[in-house]
């Protein structure tokens, strides 16, 4: 197989690998906040917890209302 041949399969394979990797990143950290606080998985409060993280998580990554992304300059 061709050098060219092996990069046009590579790099799309190492870049779905890393945005999927991403997608998991926030629900991993909010799982992480509970955990490390004393609550066990599965428990009541862990459950509490874990949903207001991950509220709080997205609000911290998402846009300011009405506010539109800009095109990147790279």
């Amino acid at each position: 197989m061709k050098s060219s041949k092996m990069r046009l399969i590579w790099l799309p394979t190492v870049l779905l690998t890393m945005a999927l990797t991403a997608c998991g990143s926030i629900e991993q950290a909010a799982q992480d906040d509970c955990t490390s606080i004393g609550w066990q998985i599965g428990s009541k409060g862990y459950q509490d917890c874990y949903k207001a993280r991950l509220y709080e998580r997205k609000l911290d990554y998402s846009l300011p209302p009405g506010d539109q992304p800009s095109p990147s300059l790279l």
